[in-house]
């Protein structure tokens, strides 16, 4: 089994508006896929690489979420009174995560193969990387609509185009948040600075995908847990 001293930072604050009403009354990482909320899907793929700390940050319906993870040992970074995004709710955390390189994960995609957090594991190289993202590929990403986030080349640097979907797991060096002078900011901003220094790389998923961003998607992403 994989183990490692990176902790994981899950965003876990938004407000999931494109469920509709699903959302209307429950944050989306509660809503259930195959019999359980969409966070504990992502949690068993954390807890399996042994992380030292687990951080998720909270908005929107926080107290709900608080309920459900703080007694499974979540640490619980609230962000009030405004959201603060990936990039500003990493940020925030960054005191209870206790560590510069961490683990982030979106908690709105079910996995099915190897685990994405082992196999960024034993790839990263903080050498030459400044952030090591999950891609999928198009064929391989179910429920997505769309081109792809990221483009290839041979060395496993990435940089905006078609082919490679961000499957919402990665591991990245933090420092570079600090140089942003606004609270609210997309993580998007750090990877565009650390693509430009050449530090910006992917593995490609080797199994399948599914974004459970949509109401589509849950029982897209439960016909893919039963073909397993």
């Amino acid at each position: 089994m994989t183990q490692t001293d990176l902790p994981v930072m899950l965003f876990a604050a938004g407000f999931g508006t494109r469920m509709g009403d699903l959302t209307r009354t429950r944050p989306k990482p509660l809503i259930e896929v195959a019999g359980r909320p969409l966070v504990d899907h992502t949690l068993d793929l954390a807890r399996a690489v042994s992380p030292p700390r687990i951080v998720a940050n909270l908005h929107y319906l926080a107290p709900m979420l608080a309920a459900h993870l703080a007694p499974r040992g979540v640490l619980l970074s609230e962000e009030q009174p405004d959201i603060l995004d990936t990039g500003g709710g990493l940020r925030q955390a960054l005191p209870m995560l206790g560590a510069e390189t961490v683990f982030t994960s979106n908690t709105d995609a079910i996995w099915s193969g190897p685990n994405p957090f082992a196999l960024l594991a034993e790839a990263w190289d903080p050498v030459h990387m400044d952030a090591l993202l999950m891609c999928v590929p198009l064929e391989q990403a179910i429920g997505h609509a769309g081109t792809g986030d990221f483009s290839l080349d041979a060395q496993g640097r990435i940089e905006r185009g078609p082919g490679l979907v961000y499957g919402g797991v990665q591991i990245v060096k933090t420092g570079g948040l600090h140089g942003f002078d606004v609270p609210a900011f997309s993580l998007n901003l750090l990877w565009n600075r650390i693509g430009a220094a050449g530090r910006l790389f992917a593995l490609e998923y080797p199994g399948r995908w599914c974004d459970v961003g949509h109401p589509g998607g849950i029982a897209l992403a439960e016909e893919m847990l039963r073909d397993v």
